[in-house]
C-alpha cells in the first residue's frame, strides 16, 4: 500500500466544523453547565463524589484539600487542579451558596474578592445536609453509574439529591455561545413549591411564587423589580435589579453617617473595592461634596461599609447619588440554562421544579425497588430459619448423618437422603419431604447454635414480623402514586424543619432612583497649567496674590468659568474638551493632575499647542497654521461641541499643526519658513473656513522648505524676535500679500 492510499483526502471545512462542534458539545454538556436534576456541574459532582467515597464524612476530621484535589483529578476529573479546587473553595463559601455543601476549614477567601489559600494549607469535609440530601441513597442503587476518562473507575451519572438544588444554590457559567446565570433561593421557600407542586401538577408559575417570593441572595440586599418577577420565572431569563441596605446612624456633631450593611450579589469580590474608589471618586470630580469621610468596617461579623456625611446634607437625595452612580444599584442578569435529557435547555421556575420532583420520583422508584427486594430476600431467609426451628431435632439429625454439607444441603432442598444416616425411619420419611429454597438452605447450614435461644427464635419472629410490614409499606410506595408522593414530602419536610434559614434579600417594587444635581454657583476661577501638562485650578484671590509668579511657572494661566469647559488644541489636529469641574482646585502650590488623566488628550502621540476657555472662543475666532503653511480662521463657536474630542482641522497627509491662536487685536500675521523666508501679510487675507476644512496656502516654500514659526502683530506697536543671532523688527519686514514667497533674511 502506498503512502497515497493511506491519506484520507477531506474538506477542510468540513473537519473544522466538526471538530468545532464536538467540542462547543462537550464544554457545554461535560464542563460549564448544571444538570437541572442534581443542580451541579460535573466538577462539582466529581468532587463531592470523591470526598463520600474518601469518607470524609461531616462528623469525621477533616482532610488535606490538596488530597481531595489530587484523588478527584486521578479517578474521574482529568481537566487540572485548579478548576477542582476553586469549585471546591466556590462550594464551601457562604457568601456565595446559599447553602453550603462543603465545610472548610483554614483560609477559604472572603467576600471583599481575597483568594484562598494554596490546597496544601486549607481542610475540608462534607456538610451535614449534602451527606443526608446528596449522597445518602448511593448504596441502594438509585442512579446510574458510568464509566469514568479511562474506565479504570465508576462515577455517578447524577447524584440522587432530594432537594431542587439548581434553584437553592443556583450557578452560574460559561460554555461555548452560551452561558448559565441562576440566581440563589431561600431552601424553606423552594420546598413548599416543590410540595404545592406536587400536590397540583397544574399549579401556575404565578401560584409558585406565592411561596418562592423571589431570589434570595446570601449577601442580602433588597431587589426592587417585583413586578418583572413573574415575566422571568416564566420565560427563564431577564434582568433582576438588586440594591444594597443602607442604614441611618446619627454621629457626632449633628453628622449623618450611611452605613451599608449589605450588598448586591454582584459586588462580591473586587466590586466591593471599586465601590469604595467611586464613592472617593464622586467626592475627588466635585459630583458631591456631601463626603467628609468613608471607611470600610467590614469583619467576619458582616459588611459594615460607613460614609460620614456634612451636616447639612440631603441623605435620600446621596442615597441616590450612590444607586446611580456606583453598583449599590446592579442589575443580575437570568438566564436559567441547564441541562435536561442531555440538552441544554433555558427553563422557567415551573419548569425546574417539574424536572426536579420528576428526577425524585425516578429516584425513589428505583429505591424502593432495591429495598422490596432486599425485604423480600430477608423474608425467605427469615421464614427458613422459623421452619428449621420448628423441625430443628430433624435437622440436626440430617446434619450429623451427612458426609459433607452438599450432602446435607441437597436433602434441605430436594429432599435427597441417599448416603444420609438417620436414627428412624420416621425422620427419614419426614427428611425427603424438606423443600428449603437455596438461599434458606445456606442460612441453615450457616446458622450457630445460639440462635436456638428461645429469646433469640423470638426476636427472629419479631424481625419477620417488622420484614412484612416492609414489604407491606414498600408494595403501596411502588403501587401507589399517591403514597410515593407522601414519601417524598415528608422527606423534603424533614430537611425543611433542619435546614430552614430566614431570608435574606427583600422584594419589594421601588421607583427609580431621582437624583437631582445640586446647582453649583457659577464663578470666575483661573486654570493654570505647567509645561509638563499639570493641570490645576486655584480662586481669583490666589491668582492676583502671586499673579507674576503663576504667569512665569505656567504655560497657559487665564480666567475661567469653574462651570465651562477648556479646549486643548493639539499638533495632530484635534481638539480636547475637558470640563472645569473635573480639575482639582486648591492651593496655589498644589501640582494638580496630568490633564491625560481627565481627557481623551495622550501625551504620548500628542503636544498641546494652544489652551482657551470654552467661553472665550465663542467670542473670537482662531487661527491654525500648519507645517505646510496651509492657514484658515474657523468661528469660535464651532469648537462648542459636546464631544470629548473632535478634529478641530483637516489636515493632508504629512503635515501637522505649529500655531493656534484666537484673533483679538492682531493685524498682521509673520510667517517663517525652515530656510529663513519671512512673509508679513494682514490677517484679512486669511479667509474663514469650516473647522472641517483644510485651508489655504499662506506662503509659497522650496522644496525642502516647511513653515517653522509663526508670529502676529499689531499696527504701531513695535515687537522683535531673535533670529539666528540677530534681532529682528518684525514691522519692518516689507509688508506683502497671502500665497507669496517672502523676503530671505540674511544671517
Amino acid at each position: 500500500m502506498s503512502v497515497n492510499d493511506r491519506i484520507i483526502k477531506t474538506e477542510y471545512s468540513e473537519v473544522m466544523q466538526k471538530s468545532f462542534i464536538d467540542y462547543a458539545m462537550s464544554v457545554i454538556i461535560a464542563r460549564a453547565l448544571p444538570d437541572v436534576r442534581d443542580g451541579l456541574k460535573p466538577v462539582q459532582r466529581r468532587t463531592l463524589y470523591d470526598m463520600y467515597e474518601l469518607g470524609i464524612r461531616y462528623d469525621r476530621p477533616y482532610r488535606k484539600s490538596a488530597r481531595i484535589v489530587g484523588d478527584t483529578m486521578g479517578k474521574y476529573h482529568p481537566h487540572g487542579d485548579s478548576s477542582i479546587y476553586e469549585a471546591l473553595v466556590v462550594m464551601s463559601q457562604e457568601f456565595k451558596k446559599g447553602l453550603p455543601l462543603v465545610d472548610g476549614h483554614g483560609n477559604f477567601g472572603n467576600i471583599e474578592g481575597d483568594g484562598a489559600a494554596a490546597m496544601r494549607y486549607t481542610e475540608a469535609r462534607l456538610e451535614k445536609i449534602t451527606q443526608e440530601a446528596f449522597l445518602s441513597d448511593l448504596d441502594k442503587d438509585v442512579v446510574d453509574f458510568i464509566p469514568n476518562f479511562d474506565a479504570t473507575e465508576k462515577e455517578p451519572n447524577v447524584l440522587p439529591v432530594k432537594i431542587p438544588n439548581l434553584l437553592i444554590n443556583g450557578s452560574e457559567g460559561i460554555a461555548v455561545g452560551m452561558a448559565t446565570s441562576i440566581p440563589p433561593h431561600n431552601l424553606a421557600e423552594v420546598i413548599e413549591a416543590t410540595k404545592a407542586y406536587m400536590l397540583d401538577e397544574t399549579i401556575t408559575t404565578r401560584e409558585l411564587m406565592r411561596y418562592v417570593k423571589g431570589p434570595d441572595f446570601p449577601t442580602g440586599g433588597i431587589v426592587i423589580n417585583e413586578e418583572e418577577l413573574l415575566e422571568i420565572y416564566e420565560t427563564g431569563t431577564g434582568k433582576i435589579k438588586i440594591r444594597g441596605k443602607i442604614e441611618i446612624e446619627k454621629a457626632k456633631g449633628g453628622k449623618t453617617n450611611l452605613v451599608i450593611t449589605q450588598i448586591p450579589y454582584t459586588m462580591i469580590g473586587a466590586g466591593i473595592g471599586k465601590f469604595l474608589m467611586d464613592v472617593a471618586s464622586l467626592a475627588e470630580t466635585k459630583k458631591t461634596q456631601d463626603i467628609v469621610d468613608i471607611t470600610n468596617q467590614s469583619s467576619k461579623e458582616g459588611i459594615r461599609i460607613v460614609i460620614e456625611l456634612r451636616k447639612d446634607a440631603d441623605v435620600e437625595n446621596f442615597k441616590n447619588l450612590l444607586y446611580k452612580k456606583t453598583r449599590l444599584e446592579d442589575t443580575f442578569g437570568v438566564n436559567m440554562l441547564a441541562i435536561s435529557d442531555g440538552r441544554p435547555e433555558t427553563m422557567g421556575l415551573k419548569q425546574i421544579i417539574q424536572e426536579s420532583v420528576k428526577f425524585q420520583y425516578e429516584v425513589t422508584t428505583r429505591k424502593y425497588t432495591n429495598l422490596l427486594a432486599r425485604e423480600l430476600e430477608r423474608k425467605e431467609i427469615q421464614e427458613g430459619l422459623i421452619k428449621a426451628c420448628n423441625v430443628i431435632d430433624l435437622i440436626i439429625e440430617i446434619l450429623r448423618g451427612s458426609k459433607d454439607r452438599a450432602m446435607a444441603k441437597a436433602c434441605l432442598i430436594e429432599g435427597k437422603i441417599e448416603g444420609i444416616k438417620f436414627k428412624s425411619k420416621e425422620s427419614k420419611i419426614m427428611a425427603a419431604q424438606l423443600m428449603f429454597t437455596e438461599k434458606q438452605a445456606n442460612a441453615i447450614l450457616d446458622m450457630r447454635l445460639y440462635k436456638l435461644i428461645g429469646l433469640e427464635i423470638e426476636a427472629l419472629i419479631n424481625e419477620h414480623e417488622d420484614t412484612m410490614a416492609n414489604i407491606y409499606r414498600y408494595e403501596d410506595i411502588l403501587a401507589r402514586r399517591d403514597s410515593m408522593a407522601q414519601v417524598i414530602i415528608n422527606e423534603l419536610d424533614e430537611i425543611r424543619e433542619e435546614y430552614r434559614q430566614s431570608r435574606k434579600t427583600v422584594i419589594t417594587q421601588a421607583s427609580e432612583a431621582v437624583y437631582v444635581e445640586k446647582k453649583v454657583e457659577e464663578m470666575d476661577i483661573v486654570f493654570l497649567m505647567d509645561r509638563f501638562g499639570y493641570a490645576r485650578t486655584i480662586d481669583m484671590t490666589a491668582y492676583e496674590r502671586n499673579k507674576e509668579a503663576a504667569d512665569s511657572e505656567n504655560r497657559y494661566a487665564f480666567v475661567c468659568k469653574n462651570t465651562g469647559k477648556i479646549c486643548l488644541f493639539t499638533n495632530t489636529g484635534q481638539l480636547h474638551t475637558l470640563k472645569v469641574m473635573d480639575l482639582p482646585m486648591g492651593k496655589f502650590r498644589d501640582k494638580g493632575v496630568p490633564v491625560d488623566n481627565i481627557s481623551n488628550f495622550d501625551s504620548s502621540k500628542e503636544r498641546v499647542l494652544y489652551a482657551a476657555s470654552q467661553s472665550d472662543l465663542n467670542l473670537y475666532r482662531v487661527v491654525f497654521a500648519t507645517k505646510q503653511a496651509m492657514l484658515k480662521v474657523v468661528d469660535g463657536g464651532e469648537f462648542d461641541v459636546a464631544k470629548r474630542t473632535v478634529a478641530a482641522t483637516k489636515l493632508t497627509d504629512g503635515d501637522e499643526v505649529i500655531s493656534v491662536v484666537t484673533l483679538k487685536e492682531q493685524r498682521n500675521i509673520v510667517l517663517q519658513s525652515v530656510e529663513g523666508y519671512f512673509l508679513r501679510f494682514p490677517v484679512e487675507e486669511i479667509p474663514e473656513k469650516k473647522k472641517s476644512a483644510i485651508g489655504v496656502r499662506g506662503m509659497k516654500l522650496g522644496a525642502n522648505d516647511s513653515l517653522e514659526a509663526v508670529y502676529y502683530t499689531q499696527n504701531a506697536v513695535g515687537k522683535s524676535i531673535e533670529y539666528s543671532g540677530k534681532t529682528i523688527e518684525l514691522n519692518k519686514i516689507k509688508l506683502g500679500r497671502r500665497d507669496g514667497k517672502g523676503v530671505k533674511i540674511r544671517v
